[in-house]
C-alpha cells in the first residue's frame, strides 16, 4: 500500500460513477484519486469499499446502491396557481397615520 494515496484499503465511501473505463469498470474519484469499480454504470451513486490501493489508482467493490443526492435547484419554477396561492400579508398592528415622522422633525 502506498502512503501517498488519500484512501486506505477497507475504507468505505459514497461516490458517483463519473465514467466507464475500457474494460467496463466504473471510474469514481475520492479526493481526486481514481478508483475502478466493477459492475456499475456511469451516473450510479453507490457506497464502495476499497479493496486495493496502488500508487496511482485503487480498486473498490460496491457494498450498496444509494439514492442519488437531491441537488438544490438554483432557480425554482413556480406555476401561476402557486403564485396566486401566496400567503396573505399578516395584519399590521399599527395605525396608518398621515403625520408619520413629524414628531422627529420637531426635536431638531
Amino acid at each position: 500500500m502506498n502512503g501517498d494515496a488519500p484512501v486506505k484499503e477497507r475504507e468505505e465511501h459514497e461516490v458517483m460513477i463519473d465514467s466507464v473505463g475500457e474494460k467496463g469498470d466504473g471510474i469514481a474519484r475520492v479526493k481526486g484519486f481514481v478508483l475502478f469499480v466493477p459492475g456499475v454504470k456511469k451516473g450510479d451513486f453507490v457506497k464502495i469499499r476499497i479493496t486495493k490501493v496502488l500508487q496511482n489508482v485503487g480498486f473498490a467493490e460496491v457494498v450498496g446502491k444509494l439514492e442519488k443526492p437531491k441537488r438544490e435547484k438554483k432557480f425554482e419554477t413556480v406555476t401561476a396557481a402557486e403564485l396566486q396561492e401566496e400567503e396573505p400579508e399578516p395584519e399590521s398592528n399599527y395605525d396608518d397615520t398621515e403625520d408619520f415622522g413629524e414628531d422627529l422633525e420637531e426635536e431638531k
